[in-house]
């Protein structure tokens, strides 16, 4: 596993005339290739560290893999001294992503499909039905995750510098957290680890991120069942739209005794 942090010089500045230098740390970012059967799939800029969690939580949220089964193995490529390539192998009688599924682009927080079209398409593609989900929260539980959320977050404790995503149980109790620069590898950390531990799908649980809820960030949570997606931050158009029909519950603002419901008001009791 490659550094997480780095340390770099900073002039830092006060309206008062203060001046010094001084090192500060950072979140180290840096690009990983995935691979399929050596063929490559994408790249995404990452925060090196639980990659094998990251790449199998991005393939089920595609939809190439469904479970722990369908991945033969995982590995570094031997052909590079960076642990920046990573190579899959599928199950037999697993289909290999097809050409039309390869992004030869780096992924960032903004890609990924977007528009009302893309809702439809996924309705006839949910390997799970969160809308059956009985899962019962009461505002007090929802309103201590942030807290929980923050005070693991070790690295960014270090740096300022990185998302969180984090699993919780309907009692509040946390699962896995995952830090990384990328709000959505945070949560294909998280899913990753599930579907590796043989979890999925994630009937009653939450997911908490750190910062936003985008329509990426909440089809990945449909795409493993989890049936409530809490954010401190707000919501988009489109994620709301999206977890209405999914029958998922979306909470933005979460933020000390107050919170929004956009989503799925009747699994918050009270």
């Amino acid at each position: 596993m490659g550094r997480i942090t780095v340390r770099r010089p900073v002039l830092r500045l006060s309206t008062s005339g203060a001046r010094g230098r001084r090192p500060d740390t950072l979140a180290v970012e840096e690009p990983l290739e995935i691979r399929v059967a050596g063929k490559p799939l994408t790249i995404t800029m990452r925060t090196p560290g639980d990659d094998f969690d990251l790449v199998a939580g991005f393939l089920a949220a595609e939809g190439v893999i469904a479970s722990a089964e369908d991945l033969a193995s995982m590995r570094y490529c031997a052909d590079t001294d960076e642990q920046n390539v990573l190579d899959v192998d599928l199950a037999a009688g697993v289909p290999a992503p097809d050409d039309s599924m390869t992004r030869a682009f780096a992924t960032t927080s903004a890609c990924g499909v977007c528009g009302k079209s893309s809702i439809e398409a996924l309705r006839s593609d949910r390997p799970y039905e969160v809308a059956a989900d009985p899962v019962r929260l009461t505002p007090d539980v929802l309103a201590a995750l942030p807290e929980r959320l923050r005070e693991r977050q070790r690295v960014f404790d270090r740096t300022g510098g990185l998302h969180a995503a984090g699993l919780f149980d309907a009692e509040g109790t946390l699962l896995a957290l995952r830090e990384d620069v990328g709000r959505h590898n945070a949560v294909d950390k998280v899913v990753g680890w599930a579907l590796r531990e043989g979890l999925l799908p994630l009937a009653g649980r939450v997911l908490m991120v750190s910062g936003r809820a985008s329509f990426e960030l909440t089809q990945k949570a449909m795409q493993a069942g989890i049936p409530v997606l809490a954010a401190v931050s707000a919501p988009s158009s489109l994620a709301v739209d999206l977890a209405a029909d999914a029958g998922m519950t979306l909470v933005g603002f979460l933020r000390g005794e107050t919170m929004n419901v956009y989503a799925g008001a009747e699994r918050i009791a009270g």
